[in-house]
């Protein structure tokens, strides 16, 4: 008793600043336990968390390490990749004591935003140790290929002030300058038109390059194909694996300028990240050029190692040895040979000349309810189990107009949101009765997680009774039925639920993306991907394909099976409709969620041979015509529809349960 008045007495003394810095200090701590799961205590120990402190805010190791040493001698600084804090430990407790003292509250300037500091104790700081990682099989960097000079010459010798494409040769792509000379590589259909070179061949500033490949026997033959890619800081390109059946096996790459990071990855999963220094040569033969993906993520910082960070190799895994580059600007210069004859490498599952695996068909249109319930399995609830979590980091803002709808609504009136989702709609008004419901438990996984209600349930047979709400939301979910009669009783159980003078929202998409001569945002927003300017991957694009090749379906789902059956069509993002039953896919970020073949894809966007640890998944939709939902809406009982409207790509209506009528 008397320690905890000693205690109250001390937090008495402290200044109005000091109180302030002692609740963020808190705050922090109860933050990294939230998101991160790191205790901290309140006993003095020799190590410190250091909240605000990490590489993920911008802090190099170097500029926290100035810090820390004014207050004592730092035994061991870890610094994980990507993350927003650090961990020190002191030689003693007298100084981490000290230094959560001195520099809670305080300040750094990083090169892109001021960082406040916030420190507390921890028990103790572990750090495994990782074996190190191995350059890909085939893989081989050498670095200073080119001095100073050279550098200066090469880089001098490329022009890009001219914006005419002239031959073909110059391209502004969205995430970079490329320049091809030689043959120009297309990106329509991810090869060369080896019948028709450029009148301009590889220019002679780049001859003493070549000479000392052919010299070191790095390359067996002179190229003939040249591309230079120019990155400005923070640019980058999708991971992809060079089209096989342009170029011969070997590629060879000169980055001149910026070192980055190059992230390699195997179809397996196992990914290794590579520091490119400026003037060093990468050279990709066998497995590293045929079946490992390549790729530089947009950003303008890379975790590069603290010690000899101009080396050339893998970024090690010792959290002890790494810290921020700033990535400035940067230009490769890759040179291939054409093939003149198909690609025999040993890799066929990724070779366009060998045909890709075999593949199963694709959906069918439903032809009964039995065919419609297990297409709506398939391509619809198993790809949202598998896509919720980066589903869910995409969907926050609430539609201007359904905020309306839930605004005019009495107070504590009960509301019911048949598709919630993760539940962005169920806490926007505290004095409602809002309960959600969802196909997903995924979803309704992290609606709990956000302290909501919501349960696990189908839009055909939710467990409520029968007038019971006052209002209903149906936001993007009766779309996703692909026949009309399930359509119809998705609204009717709508009906159901509400109470005599209840009134439902419902938005389904729109078959209409230009509407009255305005685009909708789904159209403005179109983020055409294109790939490495060193040709990019084999595979066909699967937003454009003609059917999609599925996983393996149940066996009791026949319309996998039946030939005679139109095969829904896949498509292409931020493009006009042209057909109302398809395949939209869903590219899965991080590809943390393994799938058993659901819904799934193993094709890629604009040509990329993607790793299958960033599958695309395929949803399917019924988009709407202009007055379909309307006439939809009128086939159900006891309803007027009250409004109807276009809202950026998708048709919605207000209806209004007839008094008097209680299902």
């Amino acid at each position: 008793m008397d320690a905890r008045r000693e205690e109250n007495v001390n937090v008495q003394k402290m200044s109005k600043e000091e109180k302030k810095r002692l609740k963020k200090q808190i705050k922090a701590s109860h933050t990294l336990l939230k998101h991160e799961g790191i205790h901290t205590v309140s006993m003095p120990t020799k190590s410190l968390v250091v909240a605000n402190g990490g590489l993920g805010n911008g802090v190099r190791r170097e500029q926290l390490l100035e810090a820390l040493r004014q207050c004592g001698s730092p035994e061991a600084l870890l610094t994980p990749p990507d993350k927003p804090y650090a961990f020190v430990t002191f030689q003693s407790t007298e100084e981490a004591r000290l230094a959560l003292v001195a520099l809670s509250g305080s300040q750094i300037h990083t090169e892109e935003q001021v960082v406040t500091l916030y420190l507390n104790f921890v028990e103790r700081v572990g750090s495994e140790v990782q074996t190190p990682q191995e350059l890909p099989p085939g893989l081989t960097i050498l670095e200073e290929f080119v001095s100073p000079d050279d550098e200066l010459r090469l880089l001098e010798a490329i022009d890009w002030s001219s914006q005419s494409d002239g031959d073909g040769m110059q391209k502004a792509l969205k995430h970079r300058k490329v320049k091809h000379y030689g043959y120009e590589f297309r990106y329509d259909n991810n090869n060369v038109d080896k019948e028709k070179p450029l009148s301009e061949g590889i220019p002679q500033v780049c001859d003493g390059v070549l000479e000392r490949c052919l010299k070191e026997n790095l390359i067996k033959v002179k190229p003939d194909q040249l591309t230079i890619n120019q990155y400005q800081p923070g640019q980058g390109i999708p991971p992809h694996v060079d089209t096989h059946s342009p170029f011969e096996d070997t590629i060879v790459s000169l980055s001149l300028g910026s070192k980055v990071v190059m992230d390699f990855k195997h179809p397996d999963g196992r990914s290794v990240a590579v520091v490119l220094p400026g003037r060093s040569l990468l050279v990709m033969t066998g497995e590293s050029r045929y079946l490992w993906t390549h790729g530089i993520t947009p950003r303008k910082f890379d975790v590069v190692p603290a010690c000899d960070s101009n080396r050339p190799g893998p970024v090690t895994s010792d959290l002890r040895d790494l810290t921020l580059n700033k990535r400035g600007m940067r230009t490769s210069f890759t040179f291939r040979k054409v093939r003149r004859r198909p690609c025999d490498c040993a890799f066929p599952s990724a070779c366009d000349s060998q045909g890709p695996p075999q593949q199963s068909s694709g959906p069918s249109a439903p032809q009964s309810d039995s065919d419609a319930s297990c297409l709506e399995r398939e391509f619809v609830h198993e790809v949202y189990e598998q896509i919720a979590g980066h589903f869910s980091s995409t969907r926050h803002s609430p539609w201007p107009r359904v905020l309306d709808f839930l605004r005019s609504l009495p107070t504590w009136a009960v509301l019911a949101d048949v598709g919630c989702g993760n539940g962005k709609y169920l806490g926007l008004r505290t004095d409602l009765f809002t309960v959600g419901c969802d196909r997903s438990r995924s979803l309704v996984d992290i609606c709990g997680q956000r302290h909501f209600q919501a349960l696990v349930s189908d839009a055909l047979a939710v467990p409520l009774r029968s007038g019971v709400c006052d209002a209903c939301l149906s936001i993007a979910v009766i779309h996703h039925f692909s026949t009309q009669e399930r359509r119809l009783a998705a609204i009717n159980e709508l009906v159901r639920l509400l109470r005599p003078g209840g009134r439902a929202l419902i938005y389904v998409w729109a078959m209409e993306q230009e509407y009255n001569k305005q685009k909708s945002k789904y159209l403005k927003e179109k983020k055409v991907k294109q790939e490495e300017g060193s040709a990019p991957g084999n595979l066909q694009n699967s937003e454009v394909s003609d059917q999609v090749h599925a996983g393996k379906a149940d066996e009791d789902c026949g319309f996998f099976t039946e030939k005679n059956r139109s095969t829904l069509s896949v498509h292409r993002n931020r493009t006009a409709f042209h057909s109302q039953d398809l395949l939209v896919p869903w590219h899965l970020k991080g590809g943390s969620q393994q799938s058993k073949g659901v819904g799934k894809s193993s094709e890629s966007p604009a040509g990329s041979k993607a790793s299958e640890s960033s599958p695309v998944f395929h949803r399917y939709y019924h988009v709407f015509c202009e007055g379909e939902l309307e006439n939809l809406c009128q086939k159900a009982e006891n309803i007027t529809v009250r409004s109807s409207y276009y809202d950026q790509g998708n048709w919605c209506v207000i209806l209004e349960k007839k008094l008097g009528m209680i299902f």
